[in-house]
């Protein structure tokens, strides 16, 4: 079973929206049996709430299923727990590492790195646009799940 877990800063936004893109493209290739799909926060901020309404709103927007969520923090734990430890940003990577006490065995990646991109995923929290957000987040489970298969 690989395991991945999606982190940003809050747990409310991105990495919510990027658990519930990629459950549903992992489920739409069959491929539940073999990859399971988390999310966590760098920070202490959204602790317990749940995904942010333009999150909820552009999922159902694409008929894409909210996977049930409450925001958690990321914990050193999580870094012996999962294969593939995925920040939206720049400061999200850097955080994450920083969580995990370092990266030595390379499981912390940036989202659209998979597509061949350094961008950073803007954060709809501050931009409030969640198109563009839920556009890389496809982009860049879509090309994930490629380089999973």
């Amino acid at each position: 079973m690989i395991k991945i877990l999606f982190v940003c800063h809050g747990n409310i936004c991105r990495s919510t929206m990027a658990e519930s893109v990629m459950t549903h493209l992992i489920n739409q290739n069959n491929l539940s049996n073999q990859i399971t799909v988390s999310s966590a926060a760098t920070s202490r901020e959204e602790i317990g709430n749940p995904p942010h309404y333009g999150t909820v709103k552009k999922l159902k927007q694409m008929h894409i299923p909210l996977v049930p969520h409450r925001a958690v923090q990321m914990t050193e734990a999580d870094y012996d727990a999962y294969d593939y430890l995925i920040g939206m940003d720049t400061a999200n990577i850097r955080n994450m590492t920083r969580i995990a006490g370092g990266d030595a065995e390379r499981k912390i990646y940036k989202l659209l790195s998979f597509a061949g991109s350094g961008r950073d995923i803007a954060d709809p929290w501050y931009t409030g646009n969640f198109d563009e957000t839920y556009e890389d987040v496809l982009e860049g489970c879509t090309a994930l799940l490629q380089y999973l298969q």
